[in-house]
């Protein structure tokens, strides 16, 4: 009776297992469609490299479907393909590197095998083999020692690798065969085809230029920089005006700065081997990115001390963090600013060195007030200079950031001159755009010889009144030193 039983639950959960499958199998497909959409929303250039590849594949097979193209290759068509499916490259860099390198290692390589194959041949049936193996061997031992210098692996590790493979095939086959010339020239031409169309569909049909992505992703870095600093005002401080539900996550966006140095080293390797394009000249220097982003990263690390004082069970009295509060708020919100302007430097390849200096100086008399704020408020006791360490420490790591933010400001100053930024001058924010530039501004109105209007407008005689603006500076209080001198000419 109970094996009755047991029977018939086992037959109902599998008759219940078989009702649901139609339901999960609809249910699992619809997730995974939904998948693959977000996927390709989140980057859209993926759907249209994948289109490109297909594109090429189809391109090369003609070697296969069109008669006179079959009898001049034969099936040495395969490595066109083949070089298809290898070289295609989401960017213009990657796939120009590595069909460059496969083109220029393929026709070494060929040239040696078939030169190598000759020498062997004069020593005799007995010697050839013997001179083809010494010469595989030292070849491919010498390729394969090079490959671990740090440029050649960088640049050409996949050159080496097709020399490698290319001059191995061609002298060992060379052994069997007396049409080693024939074999060599169909594979050359086939693989400089399949590279070439590569080449041009990665180049014409919506190109990906990884100097591109470089360039944007080192400006975004510094945007999350100034997001951190912002997030970490209203985090730290509750009651300031910065706080708002987004701190939470803003403050944290430095984060995956701290990752990002092998995207970066890889996007400023692709971005060599494109050619110039849009802004970006032939040479243009990439290199400068790697430095710039270097310092985002190392002015990044400090964002986890920040981190770790707002996460801190340990808080100070309020008292002491009061007196401080709005000097370590001038001090983010200023070096933030900087950073924005900064960042939207890099992004529209324009100078705006006089906005990024006006706020590091006004970071840098913020600093001051710090120091003096610390220097009244330091505890007398031991037990409360405890209690004020993290605070110290917070002031500290605040302070180092604005010297890492004007270490970027000095590196992109740098780069600008390099990669010949356009300059963006602001007569109000510069005093030293020279005399070209006016900084007069004034009224004319006529002079009052009556009471009506009629005679106003019929008077002969004009009051022009030039206000002459001086340039404004800051003195050590940050009080504005700017003058107006008033000249009246009567005409």
């Amino acid at each position: 009776m109970e094996m009755d039983l047991n029977a018939q639950v086992k037959k109902a959960c599998f008759l219940q297992r078989l009702k649901d499958f139609p339901s999960k199998l609809k249910d699992g497909v619809t997730k995974r469609i939904k998948h693959v959409q977000k996927f390709g929303k989140d980057d859209p250039r993926r759907i249209i490299h994948s289109i490109k590849v297909g594109l090429s594949l189809t391109l090369v097979s003609m070697l296969y479907y069109v008669r006179p193209l079959y009898n001049s290759f034969g099936v040495s068509g395969m490595w066109a393909i083949l070089t298809v499916v290898v070289v295609s490259e989401f960017t213009v860099g990657g796939t120009l590197s590595k069909g460059l390198n496969r083109a220029f290692a393929t026709l070494i390589a060929g040239a040696l095998g078939v030169g190598a194959v000759h020498l062997a041949r004069l020593c005799g049936h007995k010697g050839e083999p013997i001179v083809l193996g010494i010469l595989v061997f030292s070849l491919g031992a010498a390729a394969t020692f090079s490959r671990f210098f740090p440029r050649i692996k960088q640049r050409y590790d996949y050159g080496a690798l097709i020399f490698i493979l290319t001059f191995s095939m061609v002298a060992v086959s060379g052994y069997r065969t007396d049409e080693i010339l024939v074999i060599a020239y169909q594979r050359l031409s086939t693989i400089l085809i399949g590279g070439t169309i590569c080449i041009l569909v990665s180049i014409l049909v919506f190109p990906v230029w990884a100097g591109e992505d470089l360039h944007k992703m080192v400006a975004n870095n510094i945007i999350k920089l100034a997001n951190s600093l912002e997030g970490f005002e209203g985090e730290y401080f509750p009651s300031s005006e910065k706080t708002s539900k987004g701190t939470n996550s803003s403050v944290r966006e430095y984060k995956s700065i701290l990752t990002s140095k092998s995207t970066e080293d890889t996007l400023a390797n692709l971005a060599r081997w494109e050619p110039g394009h849009g802004r970006f000249r032939l040479r243009h220097p990439w290199t400068k990115y790697l430095k710039i982003a270097g310092l985002v990263r190392q002015c990044a690390i400090h964002f986890e001390v920040l981190n770790g004082c707002v996460l801190s069970d340990a808080k100070a009295p309020q008292d002491f963090i009061s007196k401080i509060q709005e000097p370590c708020s001038i001090i983010s919100r200023e070096a933030g600013e900087a950073l924005k302007a900064i960042a939207k430097s890099i992004k529209t390849m324009s100078r705006y060195h006089v906005c990024v200096n006006t706020h590091i100086k006004n970071s840098k008399i913020a600093i001051e007030n710090l120091r003096l704020a610390l220097k009244v408020s330091f505890p007398e006791t031991d037990k409360d200079l405890l209690e004020i360490i993290p605070v110290v420490t917070m002031a500290s790591t605040l302070i180092d950031i604005v010297s890492y933010v004007e270490k970027i400001s000095e590196s992109v100053d740098e780069f600008s001159v390099l990669a010949h930024f356009k300059e963006n001058l602001d007569p109000k924010l510069s005093p030293e755009l020279g005399q070209h530039h006016l900084l007069h501004k004034g009224t004319v109105k006529p002079v009052l010889e009556g009471d009506n209007e009629e005679e106003c407008n019929n008077s002969p005689h004009v009051v022009i009144a030039v206000h002459d603006e001086q340039p404004p500076t800051v003195n050590e209080n940050n009080v504005n030193l700017g003058a107006e001198k008033t000249t009246v000419v009567v005409v």
